[in-house]
């Protein structure tokens, strides 16, 4: 038995042609769609990118104990119980925040490993003279200036990290596909901002492009939208155009699959972290707004050859961040550590068994929000101040660096007692700060009515039966106390 798991950062749902729009071309995701079960009810869990990969190998969520950050020494990381069962775990990737200090502990964890470097301001090729940015980039920034670098080394498809990523696959599975017992995670950046591609994806789209007179836009900032309807509209061809890039990998990937005869044996799963805001609430991509179904509810799909279930789709409300490493777990059938929260899958593709009855999903310091599949509510702090809130960890890191002195330093540092994952490890208790913050009301949605979410509902016995949920689920993860006290909700007893 094996497992190919194919995972993008930032990829919409809803501009999908399997869930959403017909004009974005994407043929593969279409074939995907009849190869596999697609499910409707898919969301995140722990925002955004590494948090989501913790949750991934460790089975349960991270955002409600701590932000950003590595491999804690307690966590049960996925692929390396994999490898201790005589598993093979191989990861592929061009996603370099594993690469920096708050993720340089994830890949150490699989048997073995290979990264492509170059996206977005991944510290690359070295080149001391500035480059000449485009006008609606900051050519003040270091960060735009190392992506115009990169850039200038990808004059041609092949040399940009996701075709590497996607070629080093397939190559693995040419190589391997013959033996038993392995996983190979595969996962591209892509079409994670900024927006960058060769021409032939944006002559799929060659009418807009054709049209379009405005200045070069393909990396929006996080704030509100300022552009004109014009740039809203390009940089979302920008995006499509990358995705046309994704799904013509995918493609690459299938025909791999069909060439070789992968799927009488090997599981396929194909999601993504999160989505990415393109104008919808007049706002520009994620975590400094409320988590929208743009950025919340994600694609999501899987072929199991247990099941051989394919083409249809599923109701069940699921968490891939946190129910994959259990549904790879049960596949190869290993023993669930006892603190893994999420759940194997393996029914839900059968014969859409219900997985959960709510779930639960955030970011550290932000709002925490809840969904049953039709109701989303979104729980603010309850005072003028984000407090009380600590990170709690062993390994205090942020996305680039260390902790830095200062956050170290003073009577309110301690220990915290240890939490009921932690294996009897106290952690170090640090108050919390310096990372993104939401500024938004406690908001209710029915989205099954309201997709879109325009229409903020005030129900107060759905948020009543939400509160209890989220309450419940929050004990389920051992949540901090101050996290009751900073949302202004019961504890548990």
């Amino acid at each position: 038995m094996k497992v190919i798991m194919l995972m993008f950062d930032s990829l919409n749902r809803h501009m999908l042609p399997p869930y959403g729009p017909s004009w974005l071309h994407a043929p593969n995701f279409e074939r995907l769609a009849r190869r596999t079960v697609i499910f409707d009810n898919s969301y995140v869990c722990s925002m955004p990118c590494m948090p989501a990969r913790r949750d991934l190998h460790t089975g349960r969520p991270n955002f409600l104990h701590r932000s950003w950050g590595p491999i804690e020494p307690f966590d049960d990381s996925v692929p390396r119980i994999l490898r201790e069962h005589g598993v093979s775990s191989h990861l592929i990737t061009d996603h370099y925040h594993y690469f920096e200090a708050g993720g340089a502990t994830y890949h150490t964890n699989y048997s073995t490993w290979q990264f492509f470097r170059g996206q977005e301001g991944d510290p690359f090729i070295g080149q001391i003279a500035p480059p000449v940015v485009p006008e609606s980039l900051n050519p003040k920034s270091a960060w735009h200036n190392q992506d115009w670098v990169n850039r200038s080394f990808m004059a041609r498809e092949e040399e940009q990290p996701q075709s590497q990523t996607f070629n080093a696959g397939i190559e693995f599975l040419k190589r391997n596909h013959d033996q038993d017992k392995w996983f190979l995670h595969m996962e591209t950046f892509d079409p994670h901002e900024p927006f960058f591609t060769q021409r032939k994806y944006k002559d799929l789209y060659a009418e807009h492009y054709e049209s379009y007179k405005g200045p070069h836009f393909d990396w929006p900032k996080y704030r509100k939208v300022e552009e004109t309807p014009e740039q809203v509209e390009h940089l979302k061809h920008e995006y499509a155009a990358l995705v046309s890039m994704c799904d013509a990998k995918l493609g690459d990937l299938l025909d791999t699959m069909d060439a070789l005869d992968l799927w009488k044996d090997t599981m396929l799963v194909v999601w993504t972290d999160h989505g990415f805001l393109l104008g919808e609430h007049d706002s520009w991509a994620k975590c400094w707004r409320p988590f929208y179904e743009e950025v919340a509810h994600t694609p999501f799909f899987i072929w199991d050859p247990r099941s051989k279930k394919a083409g249809e789709r599923r109701s069940a409300l699921v968490q891939p961040s946190i129910d994959l490493g259990p549904t790879l777990l049960d596949f190869f059938d290993i023993p669930l550590p006892p603190d893994m929260l999420g759940k194997p899958l393996g029914k839900a593709v059968a014969d859409d068994t219900p997985v959960r009855e709510a779930a639960i999903f955030g970011m550290h310091g932000a709002q925490v929000n809840v969904t049953d599949g039709r109701y989303v509510y979104m729980r603010s702090t309850q005072g003028e101040k984000n407090e009380p809130l600590n990170n709690y960890t062993l390994m205090p890191t942020h996305m680039r660096d260390p902790f830095g002195v200062n956050e170290l330093k003073g009577d309110r540092i301690g220990l915290a007692e240890p939490f009921s994952f932690t294996k009897g490890c106290r952690t170090m208790k640090i108050p919390s700060g310096g990372w993104i913050r939401q500024s938004s009301p406690t908001l209710l949605f029915d989205v099954k009515a309201d997709p879109k979410q325009e229409r903020p509902l005030n129900d107060p016995a759905v948020e009543k039966r939400m509160i209890a949920h989220m309450v419940r689920l929050m004990k389920e993860c051992d949540a901090p106390p101050e996290q009751y006290e900073r949302l202004g909700l019961p504890r548990p007893g």
